[in-house]
């Protein structure tokens, strides 16, 4: 199954859910919508972003990669960044594609992942 994105503002928080098997082409469009919607409001020091990965199929390694490329490029915009994912293959890829950045990944517990965004420091 090709991949899916779905990236929108939902209260404080930014949501993007990834579903079935994601590409470069879309890690970037979704990088893209969340810095477009990170923008959007300047009145956040830190915004606060939640990659639902539960539906997301495992991608080759170099997807990863590229996503830490694509957080290179984000200069002085600050994300924090919680990860849900449901198994350990993907909980590995998330933290090959992170890196060293603001991020905590999560097993199947978005609620938990929705906590520790919204008691985060500003």
């Amino acid at each position: 199954m090709t991949g899916s994105l779905w990236v929108e503002p939902v209260g404080g928080l930014i949501v993007a859910r990834v579903r079935g098997q994601p590409t470069e082409a879309l890690l970037c469009e979704c990088q893209d919508r969340v810095i477009q919607i990170a923008r959007d409001t300047p009145e956040a020091a830190i915004h606060k972003v939640l990659y639902d990965a539960l539906e997301m199929e495992s991608p080759p390694v170099d997807v990863p990669l590229a996503q830490r490329q694509l957080d290179e490029a984000l200069g002085s915009l600050r994300l924090r960044r919680a990860i849900v994912v449901p198994n350990t293959r993907l909980a590995y890829l998330a933290r090959l594609a992170f890196g060293e950045g603001d991020y905590r990944v999560f097993y199947n517990d978005i609620a938990a992942a929705v906590s520790w965004l919204s008691h985060s420091p500003e």
